[in-house]
């Protein structure tokens, strides 16, 4: 799963994330309150130009500061903003900063350190996972695609607090950007003082937020966020510390939360009938789609090109899962079998109110229909003068992913003939970098909304973008990309409708099989169980926590 993210949103407007927490409650008069909390993956980066998985961006999300933060419901909430302007052509963007905001090395935040860090993102040579999310600001594309020098990018800094920011076009989302970190301040004296090696361990990262990561040696399972006492607003931080701890297998962090060693854990199968009427269950629907991505351009095995390269086949893939019966019988975790590429519940049509989900279905697309699969099968194998195939299946190597590749290895090998399935679990750090060297045939990927727009799963499949790992190239899907992303008319119904367009696009062409969206269960202790998740994506803030 390309996990970044991944992320969360209650069907309708609430965006939720995976169990964590927001301020909530009465004062506590405890002198140190701790959390103590399980990860599914291990902490990868605190590198904001790199971070795209989950677990990094939970940490700098709370290690780290911009502009603006998503607050409860996911309202836009001043961060080291004092004051935001827009002009009125929607262009230009002007940020006043707050003048007491330091690094955890003692210098000042300044405008100067989100000119370097945004600058940094787009450079060619940083080779940054999230620099796509910058098209539309002046000269990023051009920059991007090396036409243009990085210097060159929409932003400025006028004086030492204040920032102005120059759009190409307008961009409706472009406040709920500026919360995720690739939108960050980045120091430089610490970059250039540890040059690749920064964000790689917890020595060589400095924060600008309401918390320090410490213990994080690079590889470890076990990391803590301590108070910053050089932030601004230190006085509203009221954790001592966050324990974090990784573990992958429900069965034991039902184990260490039972013994008292976990204030929340995730639950899986079995565990969710038999915990799910206990006072400390909790239940989380969220943005987040698993699906399948096809290796297009190079699979581990040349021979396998032009099979995963059959629409036929592809379709065939698809027809033969029973998605509802790996939601209700494999996870039992909540989660809904797939609608489509982008999850139910993110966006509305701005005339009609119908959610894009619905607006976009493709019944084909997601169907599962055992005599269509079956002919599909037996025209693809003849298209392609074969009478077997044998792919490898990519997933990650927690309980939940290697149950997905378990049951989609029975699905194929047992109502397609001649297809062999090899699964390849392997630990998700290994499993992206799989994913980016397009070093796989078929990969179950992961992807949450990053903000409450289609775009944010669409734009991955557009040709050239970091998501688009199997290297899809439609030229239709690609144009239609750009208008959405430009939208040189302003109008939103257009827009509208032409993502709808290209999520039909996606499912027709079958480029990617939807599986599920990801709902989570957990069981919380009595501390944090009445704690609301506040921000929407893969934020989760834990500033203003309150303990009771």
């Amino acid at each position: 799963m390309l996990t970044k993210k991944r992320l969360g949103i209650l069907l309708g407007t609430l965006f939720v994330c995976t169990g964590l927490l927001a301020a909530c409650g009465s004062k506590s008069s405890q002198s140190k309150q701790v959390l103590n909390l399980a990860v599914s993956s291990d902490l990868e980066t605190m590198d904001p130009s790199h971070a795209s998985d989950t677990t990094s961006m939970q940490v700098l999300e709370n290690t780290g500061e911009g502009f603006l933060q998503l607050g409860k419901d996911s309202k836009i909430e001043k961060e080291l903003a004092t004051k935001i302007t827009t002009s009125k052509d929607g262009l230009t963007y002007t940020f006043n900063l707050r003048k007491n905001a330091k690094w955890s090395n003692g210098q000042a935040v300044t405008a100067k350190d989100f000119v370097y860090g945004w600058q940094r993102t787009v450079n060619p040579k940083t080779a940054s996972e999230y620099a796509y999310l910058y098209s539309g600001i002046k000269n990023a594309d051009a920059i991007m695609n090396g036409k243009k020098d990085y210097r060159t990018l929409g932003i400025k800094a006028v004086g030492k607090y204040q920032v102005k920011v120059t759009l190409e076009h307008r961009i409706s989302y472009f406040k709920l950007l500026m919360a995720m970190p690739v939108f960050y301040p980045q120091n430089q004296q610490a970059i250039e003082k540890y040059g690749s090696k920064y964000g790689t361990n917890a020595a060589k990262t400095v924060s600008n937020g309401p918390f320090v990561l410490r213990g994080w040696k690079g590889t470890n399972e076990k990391w803590k966020l301590v108070k910053n006492n050089k932030y601004w607003d230190k006085k509203q931080v009221h954790l001592s510390a966050v324990s974090f701890q990784v573990v992958k297998s429900p069965s034991t962090g039902l184990n260490l939360f039972q013994t008292g060693k976990l204030d929340q854990t995730q639950l899986l199968g079995s565990q969710v009938a038999s915990e799910k009427n206990s006072k400390n269950y909790v239940l989380n629907k969220s943005a987040t789609s698993i699906y399948l991505q096809f290796n297009l351009k190079n699979p581990t095995d040349t021979d396998l090109k032009a099979a995963l390269n059959n629409v036929n086949i592809r379709k065939a893939l698809s027809l033969s899962l029973n998605r509802s019966q790996l939601t209700n019988k494999v996870l039992s975790d909540g989660s809904l079998p797939a609608k489509g590429f982008v999850t139910s519940g993110l966006a509305k049509n701005p005339k009609t109110g119908e959610d894009f989900a619905s607006q976009a279905y493709v019944k084909s697309g997601v169907a599962y229909n055992k005599a269509e699969a079956k002919e599909y099968w037996t025209k693809g194998l003849k298209e392609l003068g074969v009478s077997k195939l044998k792919v490898g299946l990519l997933s990650d190597d927690d309980d939940a992913s290697k149950q997905t590749a378990e049951f989609i290895q029975s699905q194929w090998e047992s109502l397609l003939p001649g297809l062999s399935v090899e699964v390849q679990s392997v630990p998700k750090t290994v499993r992206i970098s799989r994913s980016e060297k397009a070093n796989f045939d078929i990969v179950i990927s992961g992807w949450g909304a990053d903000f409450s727009d289609p775009i944010t799963f669409l734009n991955l499949f557009q040709a050239g973008n970091s998501g688009d790992a199997g290297g899809y190239d439609n030229s239709k899907y690609n144009q239609l990309i750009d208008q959405i992303n430009n939208n040189p008319s302003n109008n939103e119904l257009v827009r509208w409708n032409n993502m709808v367009k290209a999520e039909k696009i996606l499912m027709n062409d079958q480029v990617t099989i939807p599986l599920y969206q990801r709902s989570n269960s957990f069981l919380q202790s009595k501390k944090i169980k009445n704690l609301i998740v506040n921000t929407a994506g893969p934020a989760h803030n834990y500033k203003g926590v309150y303990l009771k």
